[in-house]
């Protein structure tokens, strides 16, 4: 069994010969220890038997947006301006939107170390920016479809893997337009101007969605932001209005294409299980165990495991800096867990990747002994 096939046998909750295993964002594929730009953590030599890895041993899933070649489907294009300089070795970029005699501004900083971005200051701080911000017109068209970045990268992977085809919902365009603490108290207190902006963002995510799946028919999606409403940000049942209300929409375009839809949602889990599988999801991810998360896999698989592939349950943080010996025993329960009795499928997965620009030896050895015990798994 190649690793494409155990992947999409996977998918469909078929028998394997080893359960999948996949390093998340590392791939092996997108990673250019070549690049010169200095914002390239991979070019350190230490990261180079780790991309080797990935590109040889795990089971791939190359992440993928789908752009459309006439516009982009974001409400603030033709009102806005940027502008990208240095500042102290980092990389600084400033929107500037005006909206009558209104400005809004974000900033965002990249360092050259780490693999982030970090917001520095947020489009919008209150009620009045969300009301000017509603304000700005919507595109007149999804534009015309650009799938070659997916069947380019497909053809380039061969039997190595898939391509997941990557998308935000709209709570998570809604809710990164604001700091986190200023996000949960209106979408607490203004719930109907907070469904406006779901609303306007579906509005083009919705048809965007429904035109990728007719035109790559049979892919996996990865929907990301649905954490946003879970606890604690969140009361759980504000889940199913700001996040099932917008994303089984999407998920139904998927599923008529033949497709799969993967939740991301990091963090707790117990009280929005239900809710994810009622909207139709394929599969979840990345199950953090506790205390990161507040369920245990175990438990996932026994409740959720006829609807759900389950991809996780390794914390990136044990990958960093648990002794080898101790994780060893980590990543075979978390396989032990996975694939005990019935269920769809499971993918051995971290919750997330390094990202400074030197990889530790601890690291590498801890991804080494995933892949160690992962493929003589039966």
């Amino acid at each position: 069994m190649n690793r494409r096939e155990r992947l999409m046998a996977t998918l469909r909750g078929e028998p394997v010969d080893r359960p999948a295993v996949s390093f998340y964002e590392l791939n092996g594929f997108d990673e250019n220890p070549n690049d010169p730009d200095p914002f390239n953590i991979y070019s350190h030599p230490s990261w180079r038997p780790l991309l080797d890895l990935c590109r040889e041993q795990t089971d791939r899933l190359v992440m993928r947006g789908v752009a459309y070649s006439s516009i982009q489907p974001n409400p603030l294009d033709g009102i806005s301006e940027s502008e990208t300089y240095l500042c102290n070795g980092s990389r600084i970029t400033v929107q500037r939107v005006r909206i009558g005699d209104r400005l809004l501004t974000s900033r965002t900083r990249q360092d050259p170390d780490l693999n982030t971005t970090w917001t520095e200051e947020h489009l919008l701080k209150n009620v009045d920016d969300l009301r000017a911000f509603l304000a700005i017109p919507l595109p007149s068209s999804i534009g015309s479809l650009d799938t070659e970045s997916v069947t380019r990268t497909e053809a380039a992977l061969g039997d190595t893997g898939l391509v997941m085809i990557d998308t935000p919902d709209p709570l998570c365009l809604a809710a990164s337009l604001f700091h986190m603490a200023e996000y949960t108290i209106l979408a607490l207190t203004e719930k109907a101007l907070f469904h406006r902006l779901l609303e306007k963002f579906a509005s083009v995510l919705l048809p965007r969605t429904e035109a990728v799946s007719e035109a790559l028919p049979g892919r996996l999606w990865r929907i990301y932001g649905p954490e946003y409403a879970s606890p604690p940000f969140l009361p759980p049942s504000l889940f199913r209005d700001y996040v099932n209300r917008y994303v089984q929409p999407m998920i139904g375009a998927i599923h008529r294409s033949g497709g799969y839809a993967r939740i991301h949602s990091h963090g707790n889990l117990r009280a929005i299980l239900d809710a994810i599988v009622d909207m139709g999801a394929d599969c979840l991810d990345p199950i953090e165990p506790p205390p990161q998360g507040d369920v245990a896999l175990r438990d996932v698989r026994e409740r959720y495991g006829k609807d759900l592939v389950l991809f996780g349950n390794l914390e990136i943080s044990d990958i960093e800096n648990l002794p080898t010996e101790r994780f060893s025993e980590i990543v075979k329960r978390a396989l032990a867990e996975g694939t005990s009795g019935t269920g769809r499928g499971f993918v051995l997965m971290p919750s997330a990747s390094p990202y400074g620009r030197e990889l530790s030896a601890l690291t590498l050895r801890n991804y080494e002994k995933i892949l160690e015990i992962a493929l003589a798994w039966s």
